[in-house]
């Protein structure tokens, strides 16, 4: 019997696949008919697809069953530390570290002694023109969980 491949493998395949296709995150999500920023977080191995959405971005990648199997196992979700090393990566921790304390307090006045969900959760980009150059905008839509005692 042989092993099931890692998401990592299974990622760096859907990668390759998708560059040498010519295909678009948002055209994979199409396939799929879910939301792109999670379509590209489980093709990148951190969320599991259904067997359905494997089975189909393989049949568009031309990938095997094998990549299809780890499409849909559970993922040890998380960030190779080597990975915050990258600029736009870094960036993000860079705004958290700055701006987190200040959205930890207006969270806390605005919604009352709780956090902002993970689970529960959306994510969006998108771009907005800007004389001065396009801005990127990331919309991160969780729900409130109050603590309860």
């Amino acid at each position: 019997m042989t092993p099931i491949m890692s998401k990592s493998a299974a990622a760096e395949l859907v990668v390759a696949a998708r560059m040498r296709k010519g295909l678009t995150w948002a055209a994979i999500a199409d396939e799929i008919g879910a939301p792109l920023v999670w379509t590209t977080a489980a093709l990148l191995g951190q969320h599991p697809m259904t067997p359905e959405q494997a089975d189909a971005v393989c049949r568009l990648l031309g990938l095997d069953e094998a990549v299809a199997e780890s499409l849909t196992l559970q993922p040890a979700r998380g960030i190779n530390p080597a990975l915050k090393s990258d600029p736009t990566v870094y960036r993000f921790f860079e705004a958290l570290s700055v701006y987190g304390p200040a959205l930890k307090e207006l969270i806390h006045e605005e919604f009352g002694d709780g956090i902002m969900s993970a689970i529960n959760f959306k994510v969006d980009i998108s771009r907005r023109p800007d004389p001065e150059g396009d801005r990127v905008v990331v919309t991160f839509d969780g729900k409130f969980l109050d603590y309860k005692w």
